[in-house]
């Protein structure tokens, strides 16, 4: 496997580390979740580094004009931030027809979505009928309006967040939750670190020295590049073990659906490629279940946390395949 790319990720990675302070563990999962074509969703309190985490993400890629077109006169951003309020409809999301009544055309105004990445804020604000716009973008990475089909050219990556607690929120349901490859919470920074955090975004030029550090190229390389990585048939098998496991439990009310298997193994595939393996050991399986699993199922006790169930069945199934 071309070494290459493992370098080209860590310098991804040190770049927005010189400006956020973020785990480079869960920076590494979300960078391999956009390559693999999956979305992340960030379960975080408020001020915790979400937006700026995106946006460095974003302006870490040097975005070729081709890439910047969606098909005709639609123009892609490189990023765009879709802040969620209740009152939030479809159309400010993936836009609307607008007619010119002078010449009696309709022009198109694109919405948010159309952009290479972009930070939904708050997702759990929004009503269930504006939830259920994201559904075609995320799986098909195009959008229709009246019957009109714009595709959206790759890279294309959502990052959500969610509130934990509050008012006016509606959860987000199991089959929506299970489009997203991965659920992550960046946390609360250490004291040291938010000390960094204060002196650094304390000045009004933090991201005056910002730059650019891969190409668009390269994110679409990588991405083709994931199929190519080997997963050996008893590496498929224990992860098929623990995904069957789940609707066995008895702590899991509603358990993982095929479409988890297919995308743990896709985001296993692909972080072994970000650390320049050719192959997927059983143990990034293993380091993945639980962050790619926990927000797929809904246990029966509620006072009982995803993750609890989903550790027990890591500790119960075995590796060793049964001969």
């Amino acid at each position: 496997m071309d070494t290459n790319i493992k370098s080209s990720v860590e310098t991804l990675i040190n770049n927005i580390k010189n400006l956020i302070s973020v785990d480079a563990k869960k920076l590494e999962y979300i960078i391999a979740a956009q390559i693999a074509g999956g979305h992340v969703i960030l379960a975080d309190s408020h001020g915790v580094g979400k937006t700026s985490l995106a946006r460095a993400l974003a302006q870490s890629i040097r975005w070729r004009e081709e890439d910047l077109q969606a098909g005709g006169d639609i123009k892609m951003e490189g990023f765009s931030r879709i802040q969620c309020t209740v009152d939030l409809l479809p159309q400010d999301i993936l836009g609307f027809n607008r007619f010119i009544g002078h010449s009696g055309e309709m022009f198109f105004n694109k919405g948010p979505v159309f952009a290479h990445f972009v930070l939904c804020d708050e997702i759990n604000l929004l009503t269930p009928k504006t939830q259920g716009s994201f559904f075609q973008v995320m799986e098909e990475q195009s959008v229709t309006i009246e019957g009109k089909l714009y595709r959206l050219n790759d890279p294309f990556f959502i990052i959500a967040t969610m509130n934990l607690k509050g008012v006016h929120l509606f959860p987000l349901p199991v089959p929506q939750l299970d489009r997203f490859m991965i659920r992550l919470s960046l946390g609360y920074p250490s004291a040291e670190d938010e000390t960094e955090i204060i002196n650094r975004h304390g000045k009004i030029d933090a991201w005056d020295n910002f730059r650019s550090v891969i190409d668009s190229s390269d994110l679409i390389k990588w991405k083709k590049m994931v199929d190519d990585v080997q997963m050996h048939p008893d590496v498929v098998s224990y992860l098929v073990n623990c995904v069957r496991f789940t609707r066995l439990h008895p702590d899991i009310e509603t358990p993982a659906s095929p479409r988890a298997g297919v995308r743990i193994s896709r985001l296993a595939k692909s972080l072994a490629l970000c650390r320049g393996m050719d192959y997927v050991p059983v143990d990034i399986i293993k380091e993945i279940f639980i962050h790619a699993m926990a927000h797929r199922i809904i246990t029966r006790d509620p006072s009982i946390p995803p993750e609890a169930p989903l550790q027990n069945i890591l500790n119960t199934v075995p590796v060793e395949p049964k001969h």
